[in-house]
């Protein structure tokens, strides 16, 4: 064991003083806060160029009910698509054309450019043609105050959600939240294995290729070796991950503490400055405030973080020892593929079902796949928020560590071999060999 414990700690010191290293463990963070904090500043940023809508309506009836914007600017244009073609104005950017009742002939409505046109204008125009519809529709019928007795009857409901507590207590509970923690655990699990397996794979490959491993295993065992190699990636993945987290969470917080000092929400809020309103929005802030701790509450976060350790660890003790084996009987980087496929698929695979399994997950694919020790680390998490029976949980976690072990085993007996051989591509058939050896 304390071959096992310095080969762990050679791996752990040397890549983790390694440049990238630190690079990718301070850099991901920021580019992580930029992800999610850049696409949102850029979605307040309007343009300052209006584009200008040229209105062509033969019929006269909806050409003065259209309203500007901040964004587009409508105007009532007189003559015919022809004249204004030639005319090749450039500070119009569109014309629309209407040349018959659009109730009777939806058809009827044109809009051309010489330019593609963009998502927004379409929507706009579309938005404000289907009001007017709607209205002319509307009044069609007759009947006094429609319009006032649709509008009323249109309701937006969203039901409450309340989990009950073993002790007898109730907790507002929330899919949306827990469905998200869920995927979210299952992704980060994705990554991990895909990431640091394959720095498993790398690092066995650079040191048969440099023939390293020749004078490492003749003081120390090959499976003391690729054990040694795999725990020290796994805790270098580990810290990097934690730190990832902490540093993820600050640079957000403050971000958003800092911006949250903009005066334009409160400029909003000083324009109904009335008392009565003030005191809702208080008693809103107040129970939103105390909604989102009961939700909080009701999701076990104890259960959770044990449960993606243990199915962290499961999930690369298995795949890594595969990854370790793949290493170590071929010689270049392109023979690998051959092998990784197979699991590859296993863990895309995995993915996909851990995020249609959000919607049912009791169903069967998300029931069965979370025994399957190679997709059970990825859909079980989607699964744990849910409160899962404890039976499920620790049949799983069996069947992972067990399916763990036997591939370690595996990998070990096709490390041994593989590590010191060299020349052709091994097949299968010699690999099933390796593994059968007895020496």
């Amino acid at each position: 064991m304390s071959k096992i414990g310095l080969i762990i700690k050679r791996e752990f010191i040397q890549r983790v003083s390694k440049k990238s290293f630190l690079l990718l463990t301070f850099l991901t963070p920021l580019l992580m806060a930029a992800m999610i904090l850049v696409p949102l500043w850029l979605s307040t940023i309007k343009g300052d160029e209006i584009k200008k809508i040229a209105i062509l309506d033969s019929t006269h009836r909806y050409e003065s009910q259209f309203k500007s914007t901040p964004e587009f600017d409508f105007i009532i244009a007189t003559g015919n698509l022809d004249n204004y073609r030639e005319q090749q104005d450039k500070h119009i950017d569109a014309f629309l054309s209407i040349t018959d009742d659009l109730l009777q002939n939806p058809k009827a409505a044109v809009l051309y450019s010489e330019k593609q046109i963009p998502l927004n204008m379409k929507g706009e125009i579309n938005s404000q043609l289907s009001a007017m519809l709607q209205n002319e529709k509307i009044q069609s019928f007759h009947i006094p105050d429609l319009e006032k007795i649709i509008k009323e009857s249109k309701i937006s409901f969203d039901i409450e959600t309340v989990k009950w507590d073993k002790d007898g207590s109730e907790s507002s509970s929330s899919a949306e939240v827990v469905s998200a923690i869920g995927l979210l655990l299952s992704f980060l699990i994705y990554i991990f294995i895909t990431i640091y397996g394959s720095l498993v794979m790398q690092g066995v490959m650079e040191e048969k290729t440099n023939r390293i491993v020749e004078i490492m295993v003749s003081s120390v065992k090959p499976f003391d070796l690729m054990m040694g190699k795999i725990i020290g990636i796994g805790f270098v993945g580990l810290t990097q991950v934690f730190l990832w987290g902490i540093l993820t969470f600050f640079i957000i917080s403050g971000c958003f503490f800092i911006f949250g000092g903009d005066t334009s929400q409160a400029a909003d809020v000083m324009l109904q400055s009335q008392t009565e309103q003030a005191a809702m929005l208080t008693g809103n802030t107040d129970m939103m405030n105390v909604k989102i701790m009961n939700i909080i509450r009701s999701i076990p976060i104890s259960s959770l973080c044990i449960n993606f350790l243990l199915y962290f660890i499961g999930g690369y003790l298995l795949y890594s020892s595969l990854f370790a084996a793949i290493g170590s009987a071929v010689n270049q980087q392109e023979d690998t593929q051959q092998f990784m496929t197979p699991m590859m698929i296993f863990m895309v695979f995995a993915l996909y079902a851990g995020m249609y399994s959000i919607e049912n997950p009791d169903g069967p694919l998300a029931f069965w796949c979370s025994f399957i020790p190679f997709t059970s680390p990825i859909v079980m998490m989607v699964r744990m928020p849910y409160d899962i029976p404890i039976w499920q949980n620790l049949l799983s976690l069996v069947l992972l560590y067990g399916t763990a072990l036997g591939c370690v085993w595996v990998s070990g007996k096709i490390y041994r071999i593989g590590i010191l051989m060299y020349g052709k591509k091994p097949n299968i058939k010699e690999i099933i060999r390796w593994i059968n050896y007895k020496g």
